[in-house]
């Protein structure tokens, strides 16, 4: 028999299984996810800290700080202050955004604003509120605090131009954004006021920009445009206004005298002083400032500082104050009104005036009849202003000093002395007894008309009229006697009919004297 081979199990091969791509979709999403997670680690910047008064318009999460339309942080938090007084916003920067993160910088909320002195974030109306930075000058310490501002800066750092300070008594009708002009072209803008404690001048801040920054002189004047300017110019009423803006929000303006054409500009937060029209900075222009005095015991109203000081219709000066002083002894008052009168304005080839010289060419003015009178501005604002006359008639006067002041006699005069004069007038006019006047015609037309309608003057007529026909017949028999052609005759003739005349003409008077016995008085037109 033949041995059957034992039967054995075949061998089992294991195939290991192969690589499939989809285990890549994980490893690559890890590696994104890390290279995304380096990368914001990387790129996170420093965490902003700002203050605002409110929250308006902000959102965790989805308000941007922007720069330049490029996103440089995002608000993460927005809570109250413990003392709920104030907002506090936290925003995080990117890496290139902590680079405006140093003590120069400021931050503020873009939000659409609407006044007579700007119109701003007007593209938030679509895009949504965000918050913006002026990076300010280089360099400054590294601070990430900051108090943000309620309004936009005037003036951002990247704009050229230069800022200075002026000073005035009052604020006025500035604010921030009010305009600053040279010859009528907007070149700057206000930046603010600062009041101080309240008892000196109020420092205005302002900014020009270049290159008209360059127009700022040492000698440079500014004044107040605000308003509008009303008066008499050339017999036509003059209606002068810088601008709407400058009427609703205040405005200033400023010029280079010819004096300073010459000079270098002025430096960064140099300090002019601000006056209150351009009469008064024209005034202020000129090298020399005659000091001089009047006084008026009439009534000043309307004469203010800064009043014109005329000479013949020109202006050589301004009033620098008015002020009542009183007599306590004697009981009387008296306005003392102190002039700077400009000589460069009637002799500009002239540098020097020395007092003596000027006070006796003054007297010598003075003997001839110069007077200071109050004259009238404007009729339309009851403005007066000081006005040197001659007045041939004037008594004499001796000029005199008061410290470093010429004194000049005054005298009445104006429309206010014309007034005065009428009230008196009229005052002696009402005094006439007009009345007793009119009782005292009436009874004598009465009496006249009793007199010339009654029968006394009637007899009279009718024996006159007796009495001139005996007298024609007397001629009658003188003309038998004498005859017709004689001397004799011709001149009785004559006679007779020249009194026949004049009886016709009493006869008539006394006839239209019957019907308009008035006439007496007030003649045969009736006196209108």
């Amino acid at each position: 028999m033949t041995e059957t081979p034992p039967l054995t199990a075949p061998s089992a091969k294991l195939r290991r299984p192969r690589f499939q791509l989809v285990w890549l979709i994980p490893v690559i999403a890890a590696l994104i996810a890390g290279y995304l997670g380096y990368r914001t680690v990387m790129e996170r910047g420093p965490l902003l800290t700002l203050t605002f008064g409110s929250g308006d318009g902000l959102t965790a999460g989805q308000t941007q700080l922007d720069y330049k339309a490029v996103a440089v942080g995002t608000v993460e938090s927005i809570d109250l202050a413990p003392d709920n007084s104030h907002v506090i916003v936290q925003v995080r920067m990117t890496n290139v955004g902590a680079r405006f993160l140093t003590s120069h910088a400021r931050f503020w909320v873009v939000r659409p604003r609407f006044n007579v002195t700007d119109v701003s974030g007007i593209e938030t109306l679509l895009s949504g509120t965000y918050i913006t930075v002026d990076p300010g000058l280089r360099g400054g310490d590294y601070q990430d605090n900051f108090t943000g501002l309620e309004e936009p800066p005037g003036v951002r750092s990247d704009e050229p131009g230069s800022t200075y300070t002026l000073t005035a008594d009052r604020v006025g009708s500035f604010s921030s954004g009010s305009p600053v002009f040279f010859r009528d072209v907007q070149v700057g803008e206000v930046l603010g006021y600062d009041m101080g404690d309240g008892l000196g001048p109020v420092k205005i801040s302002i900014f020009v920009r270049a290159p008209f920054d360059k127009l700022v002189r040492p000698d440079s004047r500014f004044w107040n445009t605000s308003g509008i300017a009303l008066g008499l110019e050339g017999g036509v009423l003059q209606l002068q206004m810088q601008s709407v803006q400058a009427l609703i929000a205040g405005g200033i303006d400023f010029s280079v005298p010819d004096a300073a054409r010459g000079e270098s500009p002025s430096p960064d937060n140099a300090t002019f002083p601000l006056y209150p029209s351009q009469q008064s900075a024209e005034a202020a222009s000129y090298a020399r400032q005659l000091k001089m005095v009047t006084y008026f015991t009439s009534d000043v109203s309307g004469l203010t500082p800064g009043a014109a000081v005329q000479a013949m219709g020109i202006q050589v000066g301004v009033v620098s104050a008015v002020t009542l002083q009183l007599d306590k002894v004697h009981g009387t008052s008296r306005v003392r009104v102190d002039m700077d009168v400009q000589p460069q304005r009637f002799d500009p080839g002239t540098t020097q005036f020395p007092v003596k010289a000027l006070k006796a060419e003054l007297q010598l003015m003075v003997n001839n009849g110069l007077r200071a009178q109050i004259g009238t501005a404007s009729y339309v604002t009851g403005q007066k202003l000081i006005a040197l006359t001659i007045l041939p008639d004037a008594p004499p006067a001796t000029v005199t000093m008061d410290g470093k002041a010429l004194v000049i006699p005054s005298a009445g005069g104006g429309l206010d002395e014309t007034l005065a004069k009428a009230n008196a007038l009229m005052t002696n006019v009402n005094k006439i007894p007009f009345q007793q006047i009119g009782d005292n015609l009436n009874k004598l037309l009465v009496t006249a008309n009793g007199t010339l309608g009654g029968p006394q003057l009637k007899q009279t007529f009718v024996q006159l009229n007796q009495t001139l026909k005996t007298a024609n017949n007397t001629l009658q028999m003188l003309n038998d006697d004498f005859g017709t052609d004689s001397d004799f005759q011709r001149g009785v003739q004559g006679l007779l009919q020249e009194t026949t005349a004049t009886a016709q003409s009493a006869k008539a008077l006394s006839d239209y004297v019957t019907r308009h016995p008035q006439s007496l008085l007030l003649g045969r037109s009736g006196g209108q």
